[in-house]
């Protein structure tokens, strides 16, 4: 079994992009994480990573990996603090989320709350960068919300929870090409570019050497998704947990090659948290909720 060590180290790589920046993150040198991450491939007998040049994105594999070592590093940090996994918990905790991971979150409260009666949690939604600063200000003690790898603040620890890969969504009318082909073909719809989601579409766009048919720029994957399936143009989003867009007979959902970013979701909190144990708990349901199918 790879050692914690690894895993945090892993778990760095995923939520950073490069083996470098992994390295500032967990104090090892860029060769040391490649060692770790190799060795990591080996014990697990498969590959977890796309690598082109020094961009490091998670394959497949990769992001299935993601939620199990988020939760035996939390597991591990639970017994090394001397909680036993059945003490009860209790006291009043403030949670945020984006709107897309919320009905997950508020889904993994309940279930906690049903085994700890005594925990009072409370869950708010809003946009990624004003969740962090209401973390911040300790107007929340935790948020469900997209990592960006540019917010290095040391009062912050980020956990990871999943990845999203970028997809391209269109109309189920539509006729399918590569990707690049669809988004000249049709009129574009756009993920607001101020925020961090549109910047891993404009990335991906570069990559893919495409130049959209511009539209539309919006601020609002749901309301994007809806003018897809009206049959108003293409979008480049986030594949999102459990909205089950390949089912809808609406959409066309086509996946994008190894140029396409993915959409890293993270827990963060401060770093002195006065109720960090209820918060892990939050965690570790939320992903333990996500391996079970619907």
């Amino acid at each position: 079994m790879p050692s914690l060590r690894i895993l945090r180290t892993f778990l760095a790589v995923a939520a950073e992009g490069s083996f470098t920046a992994a390295g500032q993150r967990v104090a090892l040198t860029q060769v040391a994480v490649g060692l770790q991450m190799r060795t990591l491939e080996n014990d697990l007998k498969r590959k977890l990573f796309a690598r082109q040049g020094k961009l490091v994105t998670l394959n497949e594999q990769g992001r299935a990996l993601v939620p199990i070592a988020t939760q035996l590093v939390a597991l591990y940090e639970q017994a090394k603090h001397g909680t036993r996994a059945d003490a009860p918990l209790a006291g009043t905790v403030q949670f945020g989320s984006i709107v897309s991971a919320l009905s997950q979150l508020v889904r993994a409260t309940l279930e906690l709350k049903r085994h700890h009666p005594a925990v009072d949690l409370h869950v708010v939604s809003g946009k990624s960068n004003r969740l962090i600063a209401q973390v911040e200000n300790h107007e929340l003690d935790a948020a469900v919300v997209v990592y960006n790898p540019a917010i290095k603040r040391p009062s912050l620890v980020w956990t990871p929870l999943y990845a999203e890969p970028m997809v391209l969504l269109a109309p189920r009318a539509a006729r399918p090409a590569a990707p690049a082909d669809m988004v000249e073909r049709y009129p574009f719809i756009r993920f607001d570019r101020t925020e961090h989601t549109g910047e891993l579409v404009e990335r991906t766009l570069r990559r893919l050497r495409a130049k959209p048919q511009e539209f539309l720029e919006l601020n609002s994957i749901e309301t994007i998704v809806e003018l897809v399936r009206d049959g108003m143009g293409v979008a480049m989003l986030p594949n999102l947990a459990r909205h089950g867009w390949e089912g809808d007979p609406r959409l066309r959902v086509l996946p994008i090659a190894q140029t396409a970013e993915s959409r890293q979701i993270a827990l963060v909190q401060l770093r002195t948290a006065a109720r960090a144990e209820i918060i892990t708990a939050v965690g570790q349901q939320f992903v333990a909720a996500l391996a079970v199918p619907d």
